[in-house]
């Protein structure tokens, strides 16, 4: 039973939450500070099922729909179903239970009623996201969309509407990850092109794919300022984007075209640092700006 639970956390990659639940967590405390607005237990738990069985979900279709891809390439051929460790069925049984779990999980909201609504599309788009490469080469920025709801998401259930500080901090994601999956997808360059799946990497090559990545981290650091005009956030996080703006550059001296060794360290330990790093500096220049003012 632990290898079973142990190979499912593996399989949807568990421990890369980190990349859209600090977001999520970020945009529930700046909601939670808008004037009129009340703190729930139950609305931090509701965003916290609701991140893991909808990612779980999205994860393990993901792994379902490119299982046959998945055994063709070397990089990928030990995944889980086509190294059989877990089969076909198995894991299709548990995408629907996540599925459903993500949708029953919104219920926790009521009595908003967005939530619940906007459920089941929300859940459709993160699974269509496995079908992208088969069709656009702009792949990586489906996936950044499907991450970017994560705040948006946040804040609606929290105050059941929409505003701009969710949406710029949605812009951060959206720029943020589909650089750094471009950059990931480097790997693949050549496979992708052999089998006609569509990436950027495979239709502009390493060097191109790694000057479009670099500019679209630019443009994350332009969001992250706009979001620390509009959110009205403070020295704290002003500090704190200057830094993790030098980590976003930093990463792109790690990888180049001609060397994609450290490929996993840009992708995982600089961008874990950029998550976590964005939400605790949020959350400390709120601290800091309530206590001030109280």
């Amino acid at each position: 039973m632990l290898a079973t639970i142990k190979h499912f956390l593996e399989l949807i990659r568990f421990s890369h939450t980190i990349f859209a639940l600090p977001f999520a967590i970020l945009a529930a405390v700046l909601a939670w500070v808008e004037p009129g607005t009340e703190f729930r237990i139950l609305d931090a738990v509701g965003i916290l099922l609701c991140m893991v069985f909808a990612r779980s979900a999205a994860m393990a279709f993901n792994r379902l729909v490119d299982r046959d891809v998945d055994a063709d390439n070397p990089r990928t051929a030990v995944r889980h179903i086509p190294a059989g460790l877990l089969s076909a069925k198995v894991v299709t049984v548990f995408t629907i239970l996540c599925s459903i779990a993500f949708i029953a999980s919104t219920l926790i909201f009521l009595p908003k009623r967005l939530p619940i609504m906007l459920s089941v599309p929300v859940l459709l788009f993160l699974l269509g996201y496995s079908y992208a490469k088969r069709w656009t080469s702009l792949c990586h920025y489906w996936l950044s969309a499907a991450l970017m709801m994560s705040p948006i998401a946040a804040w609606i259930a929290v105050r059941d509407e929409l505003a701009w500080p969710p949406t710029l901090l949605a812009g951060v994601i959206f720029f943020w990850v589909g650089g750094f999956d471009i950059i990931y997808a480097c790997q693949d360059a050549e496979f992708d092109a052999d089998r006609r799946l569509h990436s950027i990497p495979s239709r502009f090559g390493v060097a191109g794919a790694l000057r479009i990545a670099f500019v679209s981290h630019l443009i994350t650091i332009a969001m992250l300022f706009l979001l620390w005009h509009f959110a009205a956030l403070g020295t704290v996080f002003l500090l704190g984007i200057i830094a993790i703006s030098g980590l976003l550059i930093y990463q792109h001296w790690l990888v180049k075209p001609d060397d994609l060794q450290r490929v996993n360290l840009a992708f995982f330990s600089v961008n874990a640092v950029v998550s976590f790093g964005i939400l605790i500096i949020g959350c400390l220049d709120v601290w800091i700006r309530n206590r001030s003012t109280s």
